[in-house]
């Protein structure tokens, strides 16, 4: 497990909006805590291993407190990656770089910038201090443990019988520090997006003086160490042993499916920027809808599908009470009710409150509107300045921009 995805962004107007599939557990230093779904998983699968490891080790310990202790081991390394996040976002915030959320998922902890780092330098140290944390975390948590058991652990005849007589706490410090060390070195390997080829990355950016070309470059390293990591665990399933690794078939699909997810967030990092250095300096205003169709929020879906939607392209409309922007509906909401309940059924009843569209500055980044639009799973959103609805930026829009750019 690691921070193996890139450095996301929050939205353009400031707001931490929670991302489909997350939700926000607490705040530390201003910073929301976030846990995606898929933590769950592999929360409860490292618990469920521990717990099997404990019950082979410590004989006489009760289930109850083998599966107590699984769980506090799990808990204070899900701290420790959430302390590797909180060292990448204090030193982004000393480099003036804002971060509102750190999510943990199913590979670890990201930490969700505002923005890329403005220098190389910046991202040289902000990715170099967590794996570094890490270690650090490593070295204590170890330090701690060989002071409690003594020298017997590093003995081979006596560790066995050594950690079979520990308590909960020195095992904890005996797991916590060697896993702690495994993450920082893991994630100092030179393959983007981990804090490894981030490194790499600002080496070449300071090299070249180019942001695009050093992200290509660290990019396609991350993407060809996913291919070795995806080769090694497909020989690992099939008997080959691999060094570091060794051989097994569930080790051999572990390191397969790390390298697969690897190679995609690497792909998806050379992606987001290119797509960055196409909005580059471009506002929210210049690629805006400003003529969004409106329809009243107490108007039928039926008048709604005949009078607005039929005989047009329009496929999303602003609905306005009064003037003011009460929410947004689309073709896709009309959809989920019957066609005999249309004449029955306003748009009130379907669309998406304003308060949950969220809402963005004309002045605003495209790039960082349209991460927001994509974090979200959304196709537009209010354009709103001193509480006026402007206009609506749209994916659809972002979408065509990027084609004429590209060639």
């Amino acid at each position: 497990m690691h921070d193996g995805v890139p450095r996301e962004r929050t939205s353009a107007s400031g707001r931490r909006p929670g991302r489909p599939g997350g939700f926000v557990i607490g705040r530390i230093l201003g910073i929301d805590v976030e846990i995606d779904s898929s933590w769950l998983f592999i929360f409860v699968l490292v618990t469920w291993s521990l717990a099997s490891g404990f019950a082979t080790v410590h004989r006489d310990w009760s289930p109850l407190l083998r599966l107590t202790t699984a769980l506090a081991a799990s808990l204070l390394f899900f701290a420790s990656v959430l302390a590797h996040e909180l060292c990448h976002c204090l030193v982004a915030r000393a480099r003036g770089l804002p971060v509102h959320r750190i999510t943990l998922f199913l590979f670890g902890g990201v930490s969700n910038l505002e923005r890329e780092p403005a220098s190389a330098s910046t991202e040289f140290f902000m990715a170099l201090v967590g794996p570094l944390s890490s270690l650090l975390l490593g070295v204590v948590f170890g330090a701690l443990g060989v002071l409690w058991v003594g020298p017997g652990v590093f003995r081979a005849a006596e560790s066995p019988a050594v950690l079979s007589r520990l308590g909960p706490l020195p095992t904890l410090f005996l797991w916590l520090g060697p896993i702690n060390v495994i993450l920082g070195v893991f994630n100092l390997i030179p393959g983007f997006p981990l804090d490894g080829g981030r490194i790499l990355r600002s080496i070449l950016w300071a090299a070249t003086n180019d942001l695009q070309k050093a992200t290509r470059w660290a990019a396609g390293v991350g993407q060809l160490i996913g291919w070795l990591f995806i080769f090694a665990g497909i020989s690992m399933v099939f008997g080959a042993a691999v060094p570091l690794f060794g051989a097994g078939v569930v080790n051999g699909l572990w390191l397969a499916f790390i390298g697969w997810f690897l190679h995609n967030a690497a792909a998806a990092s050379q992606g987001r920027a290119v797509v960055d250095h196409l909005l580059e300096d471009l506002p929210v205003a210049r690629l805006m809808r400003r003529d969004m169709p409106t329809v009243p929020s107490d108007m039928t879906l039926g008048t709604l599908v005949y009078e607005h939607v039929i005989g047009t392209d329009e496929r999303s409309f602003a609905v306005l009470d009064n003037g003011a922007l009460s929410g947004s509906v689309s073709i896709d909401d009309v959809r989920k009710i019957p066609r005999a309940r249309w004449d029955a059924t306003t748009v009130r009843d379907v669309m998406t409150p304003a308060g949950q569209l969220g809402s963005i500055r004309p002045g605003a980044r495209a790039a960082e509107a349209y991460r927001e639009l994509a974090e979200r799973g959304m196709r537009q959103i209010p354009v709103v300045e001193d509480g006026h609805l402007m206009g609506f930026f749209r994916l659809s829009d972002v979408t065509r921009w990027l084609e004429l750019q590209r060639r």
